[in-house]
């Protein structure tokens, strides 16, 4: 996330020193010229013909090239462009200083030329279309980065799976689960290896890679809370939501990304001693997934929520998305805990 601000606080510095350069040139001609008393006259006349295009270099910046080009909707963008800046000198056109009559430095002011205005739009858009490019340059270099250091981190990252999200002590607490399932239900005990043994094979093997489908991630989960069922028999309400099959293998997302939210969930937020509950909710809304992890909160272990499993999915989140995601905890409630993460998919 730092690397991220550093980044934008440096395309920031570039947009500065350019427009700082842009209207300091007024003071610099009156410098060339000679003059000894500065006429700020033409100083602001010079400043109101450079203000429309910065005006219209401030929509693009902060509006059109964010909300439009990073989202690939090119044609809607030129048509925007096109109208902003239309919009912009057809209303100094129309206005004609009116307002500013009065003044005897804009009085006899001539109405643009037809070659003015097409000049004025050109370069408006050669204008845009820099700032743009300077941004998907800025955008570009943070992704490389990320993707460059993802890389790197690939191998300790894998390492990390094991030991957080299917750690030894889940492991051996699950085996001798299934161990003493064998004397009094077998059927159920061995349906309990299937289960561990298709989790490992996607962590063995699906964790290697960039991407994996959201259905390999449910069945995942569904594995394991059906583990976990086997020690929280009683007491314990647990519900997992998930969108269709089919849709779930049109969507690709990062591996073993949601279970640190639900192994979270029921390291802390089971009592056995109280009725509790995990509440699992995974959908797909606009080309962003969202998956919302309810617990029930219990004085003991509210104050552990916020352990090693969340600050390394944050940190995760930050290398895979940059400031893409979203993930908001609420605790604000004495009985409840909640989790809500939102990326974006790739279809």
């Amino acid at each position: 996330m730092q690397r991220f601000k550093n980044m934008r606080l440096g395309e920031s510095m570039v947009y500065t020193l350019v427009w700082a350069a842009i209207f300091l040139i007024p003071f610099m001609n009156a410098h060339l010229m000679a003059e000894t008393n500065l006429n700020f006259n033409n100083v602001i006349v010079s400043w109101g013909k450079i203000s429309p295009y910065f005006l219209i270099f401030i929509i693009n910046n902060v509006l059109l090239a964010p909300q439009l080009v990073f989202r690939n909707r090119y044609k809607w963008y030129i048509f925007w462009l096109l109208f902003i800046v239309s919009a912009v000198f057809g209303t100094i056109e129309l206005l004609d200083f009116r307002y500013w009559q009065a003044d005897d430095m804009f009085r006899n002011k001539a109405s643009l030329t037809e070659l003015e205005w097409y000049w004025n739009v050109l370069f408006s858009v050669m204008m845009a279309a820099a700032n743009t490019m300077i941004k998907l340059y800025y955008r570009a270099l943070d992704t490389d980065q990320r993707m460059a250091k993802l890389e790197r981190q690939n191998i300790e990252t894998q390492m990390q799976y094991l030991k957080y999200q299917i750690n030894p002590h889940f492991l051996m607490n699950t085996l001798n689960n299934i161990h003493a399932m064998i004397d009094f239900d077998k059927d159920m005990a061995k349906q309990s290896v299937m289960e561990l043994s298709h989790m490992l094979r996607h962590v063995l093997y699906d964790s290697g890679e960039n991407h994996t489908t959201l259905d390999k991630e449910v069945d995942f989960l569904h594995n394991y809370i059906e583990l976990m069922r086997i020690r929280y028999v009683d007491g314990v309400d647990i519900r997992l939501s998930t969108p269709d099959i089919n849709e779930c293998r049109k969507v690709k997302m990062p591996p073993l990304l949601l279970i640190v939210l639900v192994e979270n969930a029921f390291k802390h937020g089971i009592s056995y001693s109280k009725p509790s509950f995990i509440f699992i909710d995974i959908d797909v809304v606009d080309n962003e997934l969202i998956c919302v992890v309810s617990n029930s909160q219990h004085k003991a272990s509210s104050s552990e929520h916020s352990g090693i499993g969340l600050s390394n999915i944050t940190k995760r989140l930050d290398l895979l998305f940059g400031s893409r995601y979203t993930l908001k905890i609420d605790d604000t409630r004495d009985d409840a805990y909640r989790v809500k993460l939102v990326i974006p998919i790739n279809n």
